[in-house]
This record gives structure tokens, sequence and C-alpha cells, in this order.
């Protein structure tokens, strides 16, 4: 059995035993897994069929039930019905979305989390991060070979020990943040719960962009073989990532400046029934309630026009 090391954000690191979770697969299908994660990274809305259409264009002679096969190896599905590492839990509680339409104007005032998969060369392990979403800075993360909560429970409380609580805490509707273990923390530290609408892609969709920067940045140029290579990589990366990597829509500014100064951050979801009610004349909403921070970092729903 393996060590690896869990490192958040502060400076905080614990030991923790892993076992690598491995799929032996043959040499071409490591080939199209490849393409498969790096273009649902990119396209998180294809399923099975785009995904034939894309690798036929790459050159990959594959049909619909193999790429299925691939897509289940990889833990994926379409956005629409959502991954395999979001899948809810019939008998936990599932709170309402609360930041659709909201101003995020300050740090801590909205957190949120998710989880992804990091292929490794033999197999895959999962990935859960939390991230303030005015300064988009990673607040902690954590590694682990298993979607059980406890990995995502520890991600939260370093986070709260090491920056205090936020507001608004912001997860999807997976069994891991409905647990009673994960909402046990929030409700113990008097922070409001909100989860994403069945189908609503962008409503965590900072989170999102962190992913999609993690994978093309470093994971696939570095191509990481196992747990220790990819704890090492990783802790490098989410340090440049704060301190470093300058922001287009923080007017190039680092994560830790922004959150660190209060300035030049923001976020907002636009509440897509609320202006087409307005524009069908049902509800008025003022100036200021339409205006968008930062607009060019948001994935925002279209007006009707």
């Amino acid at each position: 059995m393996a060590i690896s090391r869990q490192c958040d954000l502060a400076g905080v690191t614990r030991s923790t035993f892993y076992a690598p979770l491995l799929i032996a697969v043959p040499d071409e299908e490591e080939l199209i897994l490849a393409l498969i994660d790096a273009e649902y990274t990119l396209h998180p809305f294809y399923g099975s069929r785009k995904m034939v259409v894309h690798l036929r264009i790459k050159g990959y002679s594959v049909n619909r039930k193999r790429v299925q096969r691939l897509m289940k190896i990889l833990g994926l599905a379409g956005m629409s019905p959502g991954p395999n590492t979001s899948r809810p839990h019939p008998q936990h509680k599932i709170y309402p979305y609360l930041l659709r339409g909201v101003n995020v104007t300050r740090p801590n005032q909205v957190w949120s989390t998710d989880i992804t998969y990091i292929r490794l060369a033999r197999g895959f392990v999962y990935l859960a991060a939390v991230i303030d979403w005015y300064s988009r800075k990673v607040l902690a993360w954590r590694l682990s070979n298993t979607l059980d909560s406890e990995f995502c429970v520890d991600c939260l409380e370093q986070s709260i020990r090491s920056y205090g609580r936020p507001e608004i805490f912001n997860t999807d509707q997976g069994c891991q943040f409905t647990s009673d273990a994960f909402t046990g923390v929030l409700k113990l530290h008097g922070i409001a719960i909100s989860m994403d609408g069945r189908g609503r892609a962008l409503d965590n969709i900072f989170v999102e962009r962190l992913w999609r920067s993690v994978k093309h940045e470093d994971v696939y140029l570095k191509g990481y073989v196992n747990m220790p290579g990819l704890q090492l990589g990783l802790t490098e990366y989410f340090e440049f990532y704060n301190t470093e990597r300058p922001h287009q829509s923080l007017g190039n500014l680092t994560p830790i400046q922004v959150y660190q100064t209060a300035s030049g951050g923001g976020a907002r979801i636009v509440d897509k029934f609320k202006e087409q009610k307005t524009f069908l004349g049902v509800e008025a909403k003022s100036k200021a309630e339409t205006t968008i921070l930062n607009s060019k970092d948001y994935c925002l729903d279209q007006r009707v026009h």
C-alpha cells in the first residue's frame, strides 16, 4: 500500500494511505481515453453520440457502444444527466439554489466545491476543491481514490479552519454533498446551503472553469503516472494558480491579490427565468439589478431578444 500526502493551501499537510484505482486497458484504448478525457473537459455537455463524431473526426473508427463503455471507465456522462461524480442520494435532503441573480461583491460571501477525476497511467483518482467565488482563490483541495464524503468533508473543514466561514456554500446534488456529514458541518457553522438545480450546468461555473484550467495547464501536459507525483504536481500548480497566474477576468490580478484586497473580483449568475419575464413585461427590473460584474468570465444564460 502506498502513501500520499494531502495538502491544503494554508500550509497544513496530512499523511493518508491509499490504494490506486487500476483499470487495465489496451494501448489504443489508452489513447482514445485520453482524447475523450480532453474533449469532455472542454465540452462537458458532450454525450456518447457527440463523442463518437469527435473521435471519428480524429481518425478512430468507433461506435457508440464502445464510446459508452470507455466513458463509463472514466466515470463520465453528458452534462444533462450529470456525471457519475454527482450521483444524488434518494434519501438525502436537497436544498434550493440561492445564487441566481445574486451579486457576489466580497470575499467569503460565496464558496463552492465540486469533484472531478484525474487520469493516471493505469487508473484514475478524484479531486475535490473549495473555491471563493469573488476572487477565484482555491482555498483547499484533496485527492481520493474513492467517491465517499470523507475527503470532501475534510476539504471543507480545512477551508473553514484556514479562512473562516462563508455566508453561502454552493454544491451540486451529489450524495457526497447532500450527506449528513457534509451538510452537518455547514449547519454547525451557520452557513447557508445552496445546491445546483438539476440540469443547470452553469450554477457552479467557477469550479468547472477551475477543472478545465487544472487539466489543460497541468495534468494533460505532465501525464502523471502515480498518486505521489500527482500530489506534488497539484501542490505546485495550485500555488501557481493562486499567486502567480494572472486572470483576465480579474484585470490580470491573481486570486490571492483579489482575495486579500477585496477589490477587483465579483460574480453573478443571471436568472434566466426572471429575465424572460422582464422581456415579456411581467416584471420590471432596475438597471442595477441587471449589471454583470466581470462579464468576460461568465458563461451566462442567453437573454431572449
